[in-house]
């Protein structure tokens, strides 16, 4: 299949020739803020912003976000000086302003059957309305009916694909596909390519047109994840370090537990590479995350390194508690995944807007390549005629 070209350049770089599908040619677009329209988006369960801030370096606007924890939101404020509105099941379809994309990491909860058995039984039709009325799915669904935004991305943990026997997973995909008419993409991503950390999750991304769907991908796997060393702070604080009675409880746990036959054990971290799943739980003995301490017990990692852990920035600020910021870190989205993801929604979504340029773009260099040829051809013209 053959792309439309386009030249592109500048004063200060040599012009050249490329397909839209070039890669050059989307950062010159971009860096040229060509892309102006359907990129604005909306951030509900927005936790302290992982997702804004990824859609945000793909090139995308948030108009709108919802947060109900109040910790959280204060961290989301302190960072994007904008503070999320509350509950989502308060909020009315009618007052989020107009927006393209929506993107949300929900919490997984089992949906009940007992409205669906009843219509079933009478020989009624049912919809989502039914079989997911009083879960935090609801919500979006009933956004997405409402809004009809031209795509969204959901994020959730792997084991929603299992939850239940996969009956969760599967009304979701019913829901979103049958009831609400989107095409959809979904896979398991893990982190590690990005992250030294092994954290799995499954993204669903939906388009109601279905050729932008065709022209959607997830990205490859790549091999650029940091050691875990590399984010460690050099020096911590002596609080992180794990007390000899708590190190000592841990050796017992997972002691009985190898006597019976469980795999419970904590994760002593290997710093050249990567680490367990960092989760909201984490604040409780940091078992899962120790990082060994040559001479002394083991420490949990800092905040900043749980930061660093889930691919947020250094400026990123952490307003809140320990606590707080380690369940907040554990709840988020694994940024540097989401961006990726992101990007190859704005290609996806953007392509024809794309060809459209390349062909403007592209007649515009050529016209001003001819210029002289033309302005040549046209005195040869009049010359013929007074002749």
């Amino acid at each position: 299949m053959s792309h439309p070209r386009a030249i592109i350049g500048s004063k200060k770089t040599p012009r050249r020739d490329c397909a839209i599908d070039d890669p050059g040619f989307f950062r010159y677009m971009e860096q040229r803020h060509i892309f102006m329209k359907n990129n604005r988006f909306i951030d509900l369960f927005a936790g302290i912003g992982g997702f804004r801030l990824a859609m945000e370096k793909a090139g995308f606007d948030c108009v709108f976000s919802s947060e109900w924890d109040r910790f959280a939101a204060q961290t989301y404020e302190a960072n994007f000086s904008d503070f999320p509105a509350g509950d989502i099941t308060k909020i009315q379809s009618s007052e989020i302003p107009a927006y393209d994309i929506l993107c949300a990491g929900f919490p997984c909860q089992p949906f009940s059957i007992a409205g669906v058995s009843k219509k079933n039984s009478l020989g009624r039709s049912h919809g989502f309305l039914d079989r997911t009325q009083g879960t935090l799915f609801f919500e979006i669904a009933r956004i997405l009916r409402d809004t009809k935004p031209s795509a969204f991305i959901l994020e959730n943990v792997k084991n929603l694909v299992s939850h239940e026997g996969g009956r969760t997973f599967a009304t979701i995909l019913n829901t979103l596909q049958n009831d609400l008419g989107y095409t959809l993409r979904y896979q398991i991503i893990n982190a590690d390519s990005l992250l030294p950390q092994n954290r799995a999750r499954i993204y669903i991304v939906g388009f109601r047109s279905p050729r932008a769907a065709e022209r959607f991908s997830f990205p490859v796997p790549g091999n650029s994840a940091p050691r875990l060393r590399d984010i460690l702070e050099k020096k911590t604080p002596d609080r992180y370090i794990l007390s000899d009675h708590l190190w000592k409880y841990l050796n017992d746990y997972r002691e009985k537990h190898r006597l019976a036959g469980h795999g419970f054990g904590f994760g002593l971290a290997d710093l050249n590479g990567k680490t367990r799943t960092l989760s909201a739980r984490y604040y409780k003995d940091g078992s899962e995350i120790l990082i060994p301490v040559r001479g002394r017990n083991p420490r949990r990692l800092t905040p900043r390194e749980c930061a660093r852990l889930m691919g947020f920035p250094e400026n990123f600020q952490i307003v809140v508690s320990d606590t707080q910021a380690y369940k907040q870190f554990g709840n988020s989205v694994a940024v540097p995944v989401v961006r990726e993801i992101a990007r190859s929604l704005f290609r996806a979504l953007e392509s024809e807007k794309i060809k459209k340029q390349a062909r403007i773009i592209g007649a515009g260099f050529k016209r001003q390549e001819n210029a002289p040829e033309t302005a040549k051809s046209s005195r040869r013209k009049k010359e013929t005629k007074i002749a």
